[in-house]
């Protein structure tokens, strides 16, 4: 596949939009930008579990979502449109209780007003712990 961002981006600029919110919170870090691919991590830890000690649904989700939303808005014209949340759902198929996970975040479709992200989440020995797709949807800025 062709290179889909808009221009390039460094893992520095990546990390800078992480570093805040929500992403900042959980230490949510880009690890590798591909020509396709978003990857960022997730450590496994007090502020990512479930009372019962393994990783939360939730915090995979906000790792899912985010990753998504991130690569939408890399491939838009930022100063005329944003990409936003429209719809996700999320498979917990295995649980993580330490380590880092790592989200894979790949296009399914990249159209002018929706993208579909598939979303893998694997524990530190490359087992799926989630899988996610998310809808994007591309709006005018106001």
């Amino acid at each position: 596949m062709n290179n889909i961002w808009h221009k390039p981006y460094t893992l520095e600029e990546v990390n800078s939009i992480f570093a805040k919110y929500m992403t900042g919170y959980l230490d949510i870090q880009a690890t590798e930008i591909g020509t396709d691919l978003l990857v960022a991590t997730m450590p496994v830890n007090d502020k990512t579990k479930q009372p019962f000690g393994i990783l939360h649904g939730g915090a995979s989700v906000v790792l899912a979502e985010s990753v998504g939303s991130v690569a939408s808005n890399m491939i838009i014209d930022t100063d005329k449109y944003m990409g936003v949340g429209l719809d996700i759902n999320a498979n917990h198929v295995k649980s993580a209780s330490d380590g880092l996970v790592t989200a894979t975040c790949t296009p399914l479709h990249l159209g002018a007003t929706t993208h579909v992200w598939d979303i893998k989440i694997k524990n530190g020995i490359n087992q799926l712990v989630c899988v996610s797709r998310l809808t994007v949807a591309i709006i005018p800025k106001r």
